[in-house]
């Protein structure tokens, strides 16, 4: 019955990894798992420990530094949060509550970021955030 040993240190190991969320005791869990089905089949002590040992290698030197390599891609910001940051013109004059800028090509209803400003017609602004279809503005020359 060393199969059953074997999956109770499986589900252990599952449980840390559950808890510690750095998957090497996920990818030790499944080790321990293929350790088991190589006792089940019948083969001794040393083949299991071989299994579990190769297995937990190839995990820990192949799989987890490629997993680490896709946690840190950069995120992409896609439709309007692409935005943010960007330049834009004015097209009409910019108030608290209406305004419209050239952004991207499209003309964007707009709205100060500060309410007691008012930006004039040519001005080139930076969009702060987007609300529905509305981009939120700061004149550039004002901005630290």
């Amino acid at each position: 019955m060393p199969w059953y040993v074997w999956l109770l240190a499986a589900a252990a190991l599952g449980a840390a990894e559950f808890f510690t969320l750095t998957l090497v005791f996920g990818l030790l869990a499944g080790a321990a798992l293929v350790a088991a089905v190589v006792a089940g089949v019948g083969i001794g002590l040393l083949g299991q420990l071989l299994a579990l040992g190769a297995t937990a290698a190839a995990g820990l030197l192949i799989v987890r530094p490629i997993m680490r390599h896709m946690a840190q891609q950069p995120l992409t910001r896609e439709g309007s949060d692409a935005l943010i940051g960007k330049r834009a013109e004015v097209m009409q004059e910019v108030t608290a509550t209406r305004g419209l800028i050239k952004l991207s090509g499209e003309e964007w209803s707009a709205r100060a970021l500060d309410e007691s400003l008012v930006i004039p017609v040519g001005a080139f602004v930076d969009v702060m955030e987007i609300e529905g279809a509305t981009a939120i503005v700061h004149p550039r020359e004002l901005l630290p």
